[in-house]
């Protein structure tokens, strides 16, 4: 049995790896500051002997034994990110050097959830682990975009310097229980909105296109990477190549959950991708990996889970 640190790990995506952990024999320690993280997300795993609970800010150095650590802590939506732009730099840079700290220390792995984000606006269509990306470095996004930047050059100079085992994952749209219903995403904005009877928020002319894996495939994929052989430090993109636009999206989810709402355009945001795909060939071919579960099927199960949110 191996103790595994999980940095947000009361998060949407943080919870679910908790819980593929703990599935696999592993014992896991979760380190949350709830600033975005939900205790709702954990509460089945309290009392649990495996699991166990640290409110901390990876801001701030952390002293604990452990055998692999999945750093997945920094708010990750528009709304939440842009709240408090200097934390959120923090989070991602300070925080990257904490936790490659720590790793050094104990002579472990660790894993960097870094994001497609890295591309930014991207002129290369889909996204490939060799694109370099274009990124406004001054924009309302730039906390979050160059702060992961930022901590994947952070990774990659502790691997060198350092020889620490690294493995960066470049996360793309992923979606499922567990989403925060006031995160800003687009998927739990349109379930939200139409479970509710609002109009359905469309930004730009909703051509724009992005894609979207359900959660357990990118678990199991990141679950996966950290497992491979050492030499396969990454970065390697993670999501589901399927591409749609904000327009089909909003039609599916309107259809699944039988709602009337009317869609409602407005301006698009600054630095908003127009388009947003992953080339998962890497994932495919390293790890035999590839998303499972389509987007129909994942819609209606997250939306079963806010209906139920919402009621509660």
């Amino acid at each position: 049995m191996r103790e595994i640190l999980v940095t947000g790990g009361s998060g949407f995506l943080g919870s679910n790896l908790c819980d593929a952990l703990l599935a696999r024999g592993q014992s896991v320690l979760c380190v949350d500051n709830f600033f975005t993280g939900q205790r709702s997300n954990i509460k089945h795993l309290l009392g649990r002997t495996d699991f166990e609970l640290l409110r901390h800010d990876v801001i701030q150095p952390l002293h604990v034994e452990v055998d692999r650590i999945f750093n997945l802590a920094c708010p990750a939506s528009p709304v939440h990110y842009q709240f408090d732009p200097v934390q959120t730099t923090k989070t991602s840079v300070i925080g990257a050097i904490n936790m490659l700290g720590l790793a050094k220390r104990l002579g472990v792995r660790i894993l960097q959830a870094s994001t497609s984000e890295v591309y930014g606006d991207p002129r290369v269509h889909p996204q490939n682990e060799d694109y370099w990306g274009r990124v406004n470095p001054i924009g309302p996004r730039s906390c979050y975009d160059e702060g992961k930047r930022c901590a994947e050059t952070l990774f990659f100079d502790y691997h060198r310097q350092n020889n620490v085992q690294i493995k960066v994952m470049r996360i793309f749209n992923t979606y499922g229980p567990r989403m925060h219903p006031n995160d800003g995403r687009v998927i739990s904005n349109f379930i939200v909105q139409a479970i509710q009877g609002k109009p359905i928020t469309i930004y730009g002319d909703g051509k724009q296109t992005r894609s979207f894996c359900y959660v357990d495939d990118l678990v199991e994929g990141m679950v996966a990477f950290m497992d491979s052989p050492e030499e396969l430090t990454g970065p390697v993109n993670f999501g589901n190549p399927g591409e749609f636009s904000m327009l089909e999206l909003a039609e599916r989810v309107l259809q699944i959950v039988d709602s009337r709402s009317e869609l409602e355009f407005r301006p698009l945001p600054q630095d908003d991708p127009v388009q947003r795909c992953p080339d998962i060939s890497l994932a495919a071919k390293a790890l035999d990996w590839k998303p499972k579960v389509q987007l129909e099927d994942g819609l209606k199960e997250t939306v079963s889970w806010f209906r139920h949110t919402l009621d509660a």
